[in-house]
């Protein structure tokens, strides 16, 4: 299987689709962030402390990308096993990249109807969440940030279906892993570098510079798969 990505390895490829995304992150995740951080008593707002919490949501967070990741992959390895349907869901992976890249630049939202699919579980998931605040512990942030890992994102789902082509349960989770390690700089850094950053990544000339790059990957896969 060539995987989307040129001749980078997938895992690669996945954390750089992390960074391209940041803008995305940001608007979608940037609020949820910074509640979180409120959501953690006054008295016990020390730097370390809000460190420790911040970096134990994430981490529940990305577990949560994993998991989804090996749930997509493992139904990809049955559906693979019918003749021609590996191609397929490549070539449905690459076009999911295509609707994502256009999601960061601005230039369509189809990927929205795919969110409201998604608002259906979170109606569920939500009031467990707030069940955990206010976080004082780091079991408590964990939690909290395994439920926020399923929040609607199409930015994820684009990432999931790559997951599904990849067929093998094991580089479903390190794929989703790796796209999640991406996220982390547009969604922990803090002060006047986040908004450094945040400038940046908002900024139309990045949007479509990223939208870009992953366009230019996903047809590059698409064209590998044809040639096959």
């Amino acid at each position: 299987m060539n995987p989307v990505g040129l001749d980078l390895p997938p895992a690669m490829a996945a954390f750089v689709f992390g960074l391209l995304g940041g803008a995305h992150c940001i608007g979608m995740c940037g609020g949820i962030m910074s509640a979180l951080t409120f959501a953690i008593p006054p008295s016990m707002r020390h730097p370390v402390r809000v460190g420790i919490l911040l970096l134990g949501y994430n981490s529940g967070r990305l577990f949560s990308y994993c998991l989804a990741g090996a749930m997509v992959a493992s139904l990809g390895s049955v559906v693979a096993l019918a003749p021609g349907m590996r191609d397929l869901l490549q070539v449905v992976a690459s076009l999911m990249l295509i609707t994502m890249a256009l999601y960061i630049a601005n230039l369509w939202k189809g990927l929205r109807w795919l969110e409201a699919l998604g608002q259906r579980l979170w109606r569920y998931l939500e009031p467990a969440g707030r069940r955990l605040l206010p976080v004082v512990k780091l079991p408590q942030a964990v939690a909290l940030g395994a439920i926020w890992g399923w929040l609607p994102c199409g930015l994820v789902y684009s990432m999931l279906a790559w997951s599904m082509a990849i067929a093998d349960p094991a580089h479903g989770a390190l794929l989703m892993l790796c796209f999640g390690l991406g996220t982390l700089p547009a969604l922990v850094t803090t002060g006047i570098a986040a908004r450094q950053l945040q400038s940046l990544l908002a900024h139309p000339a990045t949007r479509f510079m990223a939208a870009g790059m992953i366009v230019g990957l996903a047809v590059w896969n698409i064209l590998q798969i044809v040639g096959n």
